[in-house]
């Protein structure tokens, strides 16, 4: 870790710390570690550390010291570090907890906001999951299996329950006094206002609140226009919403309007790096969930059935190749370019592939203008595949006159001429793809680079193969 420059004050105590530097209990940690010290000195420095250097203090030990750390620690410090870990590397340590000691996995569970326990939750097998529900208290069992009917990937999958709401026909004065039996974050700013059975009516600052006289009513200072989104919503979306409208927190309501939780913006980021996550691996046919300490046994199922559509996939440049043996077999320089040129055009298709991605994603590509960016982007290939082209194609012939090849450096000509064309098709086909898989009902990026290097790679051969072919006699032309 990088050393830490703290900016203190020392007549009034203060001291200012960057938060991506390392503090002083982070070195304490690092030094512990490094000498090997016991469990029970380890996790008291864990738990004086912030809960996210926690959780990565947590990842970096093996998972039975990990364990053993989180044993020692007092349970409000060791649900915090577990809600901060990596999902997969969280569940894992929980899942060995419950082996042994259910009832301590469903008291760290207990600990944490009811989001974050609930997306813990849904990473754990279903027989640890259900082992750990039985150990809990009836009342947090209650309110996390309200959360966990909801789809993980939904506006109802990712709020939370933990937020301050007010009756409507409460006083200022009564309001306070509930609030102040209740435990608020620090963060929070607002408080909802229901009425007796719970439905969404507004909004009321805490700061209105403070400056309101005792006596008026709650519903009477209330701002009743309040954005909120219904529990079933694709969390792409809510994420949408929060980045359009600068949200901070949005209620999620159901279709009656009652208030079911709140979705904040820390879930959102989460959200965001997840879905960024998944895209990166669906493009190459990865699984959507896998993650590094995933199973060899799921690894296997995510990745195989791809390997094998990738398989047959090739196979189609492999007989595109296999009808110009002939020809290759007389000019073996063929062989050496092919792939010069299939090269080419896979990078051309990947760079419109990620652009045309992004631009779904952000919803940038309305669906009447995909022509506008197909002919775009296939303009964009066409003036790269000429400059390439010309370029590879000067120094094909540059050499082979300067070797004395006489005619042969018409196969420059060649090459610069199907170097456009592939370059051409690859920024098509990079637009392309994603579209057809948008207007097919799939993930835009399900396999999208398997299928581009199908086309890229077949077209590729084909173009320059046969231009070959059919230029054949004039390449092999004697020298005038």
């Amino acid at each position: 870790m990088p050393e830490e420059t703290p900016i203190s004050n020392a007549e009034v105590g203060t001291q200012i710390e960057r938060p991506l530097e390392a503090s002083n209990e982070d070195r304490r940690v690092d030094e512990l570690i490094s000498t090997g010290a016991e469990a029970p000195e380890l996790a008291e420095a864990v738990g004086a550390q912030a809960a996210a250097d926690a959780a990565d203090t947590l990842e970096r030990l093996p998972e039975h010291e990990a364990i053993e750390v989180l044993g020692e620690m007092e349970f409000e410090a060791a649900a915090e570090a577990l809600a901060h870990m990596v999902p997969s590397l969280a569940a894992g340590v929980v899942e060995e907890i419950v082996e042994d000691r259910p009832e301590i996995a469903a008291r760290l569970i207990e600990e944490m906001a009811p989001d974050d326990a609930t997306d813990l939750l849904q990473e754990l097998a279903a027989t640890p999951r259900e082992r750990v529900l039985a150990a809990m208290t009836p009342q947090t069992l209650g309110r996390l299996r309200d959360l966990l009917r909801f789809p993980e990937d939904s506006a109802g999958g990712l709020m939370t329950t933990d937020y301050l709401s007010v009756r409507a026909e409460m006083t200022v004065a009564e309001a306070v006094e509930a609030i102040r039996r209740v435990e608020i974050d620090e963060d929070t700013t607002d408080a909802y206002v229901v009425d007796r059975r719970g439905h969404l009516e507004g909004t009321v600052s805490l700061r209105k609140l403070l400056l309101a006289g005792p006596e008026e009513r709650i519903g009477d200072l209330a701002d009743r226009r309040v954005d909120a989104v219904p529990p079933e919503l694709d969390r792409e979306a809510v994420a949408r919403s929060f980045e359009r409208y600068d949200h901070l927190v949005l209620p999620v309501v159901d279709e009656h309007r009652r208030l079911l939780g709140i979705v904040t913006v820390d879930d959102v980021i989460d959200t965001i790096r997840a879905e960024t996550t998944e895209d990166a691996q669906l493009m190459v046919g990865a699984g959507r969930e896998e993650a590094v300490t995933s199973t060899v046994a799921f690894k296997l199922r995510s990745r195989l059935p791809w390997l094998v559509v990738n398989l047959f996939t090739s196979a189609v440049a492999a007989l595109v190749v296999l009808q110009f043996e002939g020809l290759i077999a007389e000019l073996a320089v063929l062989a050496v370019l092919m792939p010069l040129v299939a090269n080419q055009a896979g990078n051309a298709g990947q760079q419109s592939l990620a652009v045309t991605l992004r631009g779904i994603v952000l919803h940038e590509v309305p669906p009447r203008g995909s022509m506008t960016l197909l002919l775009r982007e296939g303009g964009v290939g066409l003036v790269n595949g000429v400059c390439c082209g010309v370029l590879v194609g000067s120094a094909i012939a540059v050499i082979e006159l300067l070797s004395g090849g006489g005619a042969a450096w018409r196969l420059g000509v060649v090459v610069a001429i199907a170097m456009s064309v592939a370059l051409a098709v690859g920024c098509l086909a990079g637009a392309g793809i994603p579209i057809l898989m948008r207007r097919a009902g799939a993930d835009p990026a399900t396999a999208s680079t398997i299928f581009l290097t199908m086309v890229t790679d077949s077209l590729s051969f084909l173009s320059f193969l046969g231009l070959a072919s059919a230029l054949s006699g004039w390449i092999e032309a004697p020298a005038v």
